[in-house]
């Protein structure tokens, strides 16, 4: 749904197909327009080689509603998510092998793609693996993928990685997620609904049941949202450019079973948001540990963490750190302090922040392309513009060259081509 969404939303299909071509796991894609509940929309399938469609039983994300899923489009663009009602029960795939977690990155690796893409798609299947791994208590190489493992599994996850990267989306939100109730046959037998893993995944993401009883939101769609780094907030103030609708596989009673995505640019009035700021000193820990504490705090969801050194009582230096986040993230963040570092006690509030629109151009140096981050005021003139810092050291690192030779050249670049921004 969602890769139906994304093309009819306006990613071109050959994306997508250059993308499962790529992968080279005996699958393709199939692109076609259907009416749910009305309403025109595109179906995307993935076709194995012995001709089985089975994008029909595919994980998807799954809600039920009159709100939804939203992105922001360089940092400002919105895609919006109409909830649905899904068909799939998890469905054990016997045309596809079952895969271990370095199976799947091995193909991923293996592929023809970009850096991002590949890291994103591996981030995804190392969550999958990470809470069954959990759920079932044993090590997580020794989990073996049944519906995450199958084919039409790695396709949905890769190719959505691709196809959201190719859209230029830098801001991801959705509303409160329906997560269904009842119970679910699978490869364990009947489990609850949601799914011990659906839960797992969905971490500190608000939910909430109502409808009939079916599963709404399942592993991969839960990982999807992960992998995009999702924001649970109401659809901000947005000029909307496009629109798409992804078709589920069958008709549902009440709703069109369909996913809709909203692009488009937020206006002034949206750019003032709320953060969290929390604080601990810490005054018995090696730098080492404040080093990795701040590693983990990034990749659990922070948006920037600093360290400053202060003086304490009693004549002791210490460690100030300043964690960034969305206030939803606010128990995690904490939890994570209190494990991982000596401190035992820590202060948190929530403040407005103002950001400027962002959005990103693309360079040619003579070492290969360079993203320009490029920030404007409201009115839309330029406040400052600078390259991505992965992109010139990677190109440095290709070419043995020094990074500020690659940043001076991507910037002389921009300059000479800025009126086309």
């Amino acid at each position: 749904m969602l890769l139906g969404a994304l093309v009819d939303a306006g990613l071109p299909f050959g994306c997508l197909e250059e993308t499962a071509a790529a992968l080279n796991v005996g699958a393709r894609l199939e692109m076609r327009k259907v009416s749910r509940g009305g309403l025109a929309a595109t179906k995307v399938d993935v076709i194995t080689d012995e001709g089985t469609g089975v994008g029909e039983q595919g994980s998807g994300i799954r809600d039920q509603g009159s709100e939804g899923l939203h992105s922001h489009q360089n940092e400002h663009g919105h895609l919006h998510h109409a909830h649905s009602e899904h068909e799939h029960e998890h469905h054990v795939h016997t045309h596809a092998p079952h895969r271990s977690l370095s199976a799947i990155i091995a193909i991923i690796q293996a592929a023809p793609l970009s850096d991002s893409v590949k890291q994103r798609s591996i981030h995804a299947f190392q969550l999958l693996g990470e809470a069954e791994a959990a759920i079932h208590s044993v090590p997580v190489e020794e989990v073996h993928f049944h519906e995450v493992g199958a084919v039409d599994t790695i396709i949905d996850i890769v190719c959505s990685a691709a196809g959201t990267e190719a859209l230029g989306v830098g801001r991801w939100m959705a509303s409160p997620l329906n997560v269904g109730s009842g119970t679910v046959v699978c490869q364990h037998g009947i489990l609850p609904v949601p799914a011990p893993a659906t839960l797992a995944l969905l971490a500190d993401a608000p939910v909430y049941a109502a409808g009939p009883p079916m599963e709404r939101v399942t592993p991969t769609g839960a990982v999807l949202l992960r992998m995009l780094n999702v924001e649970y907030a109401p659809l901000p103030a947005m000029r909307v450019l496009k629109t798409g609708y992804g078709a589920g596989g069958r008709e549902t009673a009440g709703q069109p079973n369909l996913l809709r995505l909203l692009i488009g640019e937020e206006s002034s009035e949206a750019a003032t948001d709320s953060i969290a700021v929390l604080e601990s000193v810490i005054d018995d820990s090696t730098p080492q540990l404040i080093a990795y504490v701040s590693e983990k705090l990034l990749e659990a969801g922070a948006w920037d963490v600093y360290r400053t050194s202060v003086q304490m009582k009693k004549g002791r230096t210490g460690v100030q750190m300043t964690v960034l986040c969305k206030p939803d993230l606010v128990p995690a963040l904490q939890e994570l302090l209190f494990r991982e570092t000596t401190t035992i006690g820590l202060h948190w509030r929530v403040e407005k922040k103002i950001a400027l629109m962002r959005e990103f151009a693309e360079v040619e140096t003579r070492w290969g392309k360079v993203r320009i981050k490029i920030a404007r005021l409201a009115n839309g003139d330029v406040a400052n513009a600078q390259p991505e810092y992965e992109d010139c050291r990677r190109l440095a690192a290709e070419h043995a060259i020094p990074l500020k030779q690659v940043t001076e050249a991507a910037m002389l670049a921009y300059a000479a081509a800025k009126e086309k921004f």
